[in-house]
């Protein structure tokens, strides 16, 4: 039993290492194949908090948002707890450096996630990534 959840929750390892990967290589379809359709996600600051409701949202306003940018990101530090068979949380310690014409900052903050197990493969229902601390190098005219 204890092996069975110790795989769990390196595939949900896996699924958030590719959640970073494909969002800085702007791999869309897949990176939008890693949410369920029905997924709420937030994110916080430097600009004010953006909230985006199903995958198709989130693939589009992303996708245009950071056509022209450079972005890396880095999870560490992961809590993930299994609540049932098919259902999980986590929480990631998080940099990410985002890089778009007259805008660039480096933030420092959490991601809290929750898990579901859909047909054998582990999707994120629900994301919010809060900023602790954002150092910016430059403003711009209006937020992304």
């Amino acid at each position: 039993m204890a092996c069975d959840a110790l795989t769990e929750i390196e595939e949900i390892k896996r699924l958030k290492a590719r959640y970073f990967r494909l969002l800085d290589t702007k791999r869309w379809d897949e990176w939008g194949d890693l949410f369920t359709e029905d997924l709420v996600a937030t994110y916080e600051g430097p600009h004010p908090e953006i909230r985006y409701e199903g995958r198709a949202d989130i693939v589009a306003r992303m996708r245009d948002v950071l056509a022209d940018a450079v972005t890396v990101h880095h999870g560490h530090m992961p809590e993930i707890e299994l609540t049932s068979a098919n259902t999980a949380t986590g929480t990631w310690a998080m940099f990410d450096y985002v890089q778009i014409p007259g805008f660039t900052f480096r933030g420092y903050g959490h991601y809290e996630e929750e898990y579901v197990k859909e047909g054998g493969k582990w999707r994120i229902k629900r994301l919010r990534l809060t900023r602790i601390r954002v150092d910016v190098e430059a403003k711009p005219a209006t937020a992304p």
